[in-house]
C-alpha cells in the first residue's frame, strides 16, 4: 500500500495513487471494484455516465470511504446549480468531495467564473453548507494556475483549495511554474497525464542501448514521488491498463535517485522525439 495523502481535514487519507475516466477511456463496475479493493481511494470522474459514476451510485454506506472528484464544466452560476444537481444524482451522493472546475485556460475565463453570476459563486456557496467538499481547478496553464491558487475573495476566503495540473516525466514545468507556489499555500495538488498518452512508455531513437522504456507503473512512481504531489491520477483504459496503474500502489525500495535521474533523462528524449506538445 502507497502512503496517504490528506487533502483536507474534512476528508479521509487517501493512497496517493487515483483512478480517474475520461470519455474516451471505459473501466466497467467490476475494474472499479477491482481498484476498490487494491485500496484506490481517490476517483476522478469525467461528468459522463459510465462503470465508475455507476459503481459510486452502487456503493451504499461504502461511499463515505471514497473521495470523489468531479470535472465542472459549468461557467455560470445558473450552469453549476444544474450540474451539481446532476451530479449528485447520477453517483446517488449527498455531497460531493472535490468539484473541479474543467479546463480552465485563460484569464478571461477565470475573470467570467469569478464574477457576479459565475459558477464559482455557486460552488462556494455549496462548499459553505458542506455540500462540496474541496474547490478546485483543472488547467494546462500552469503559471496562470499558480496565480489563481493564491486569490482571495471578498469574502476573505480562498477562492481554490486545490490545484489539477498535468505533471509527468516529460512534462515537469510544474516543478517550476507550480509546485512552489502551492508548498508555500499548503494546497494540495492532483496531477494528469502521467503517462504522456503513453508515449512514455515507448522507445525513442536516442534511448541508451539495451535499456527499456519505463512501465506505466514507474512512470506514476515519478508523479507520486514529488513531495508536492499528494495525488496522482491515472486514467486506464481496461482491466490490462488498471492492472498496469495498480501496481504503483505496492512499495517500492529501488526508485533512488539515478532511478529517478533515468526517469527525467527518458522524460527529456520523450520531449524531443513524441508527437506534437501543447
Amino acid at each position: 500500500m502507497s502512503e496517504l495523502a490528506r487533502l483536507s481535514e474534512c476528508l479521509p487519507a487517501v493512497p496517493r495513487l487515483g483512478i480517474a475516466t475520461r470519455g474516451n477511456t471505459s473501466l466497467s463496475g467490476d475494474d472499479v471494484d477491482c481498484a476498490l479493493s487494491r485500496g484506490v481511494r481517490y476517483f476522478n470522474w469525467c461528468g459522463k455516465p459510465d462503470g465508475l459514476s455507476r459503481a459510486v451510485a452502487g456503493l451504499g454506506a461504502r461511499r463515505k470511504e471514497i473521495v470523489l472528484a468531479a470535472q465542472f464544466k459549468a461557467r455560470s452560476a445558473e450552469q453549476a446549480d444544474r450540474e451539481m444537481e446532476w451530479i449528485l444524482a447520477q453517483t446517488r451522493s449527498e455531497r460531493l468531495e472535490v468539484a473541479t472546475l474543467y479546463y480552465v485556460e485563460s484569464q478571461a475565463e477565470w475573470k467570467a467564473i469569478t464574477a457576479s453570476g459565475g459558477a464559482w459563486e455557486v460552488l462556494d456557496r455549496y462548499r459553505s453548507e458542506g455540500r462540496i467538499g474541496m474547490l478546485g481547478l483543472t488547467s494546462h496553464q500552469r503559471s496562470l494556475a499558480a496565480v489563481w491558487a493564491g486569490e482571495v475573495a471578498p469574502n476573505g476566503r480562498r477562492r481554490l483549495d486545490m490545484l489539477m495540473i498535468r505533471y509527468n516525466a516529460a512534462h515537469t514545468g510544474a516543478e517550476r511554474d507550480v509546485f512552489p507556489a502551492t508548498s508555500e499555500l499548503g494546497m494540495p495538488v492532483v496531477t494528469f497525464t502521467g503517462l504522456r498518452w503513453r508515449d512514455l512508455l515507448r522507445s525513442t531513437p536516442d534511448d541508451p542501448p539495451g535499456q527499456p522504456p519505463p512501465s506505466a507503473e514507474e512512470c506514476y512512481r515519478f508523479c507520486m514521488m514529488h513531495p508536492a504531489v499528494s495525488v496522482a491520477l491515472a486514467a486506464p483504459n481496461g482491466r490490462a491498463e488498471l492492472d498496469e496503474a495498480l501496481r504503483a500502489l505496492d512499495g517500492r525500495n529501488d526508485c533512488d535517485e539515478a532511478w529517478v535521474e533515468r526517469m527525467r533523462a527518458h522524460g527529456r528524449r520523450v520531449h524531443r522525439h513524441a508527437r506534437e506538445f501543447w
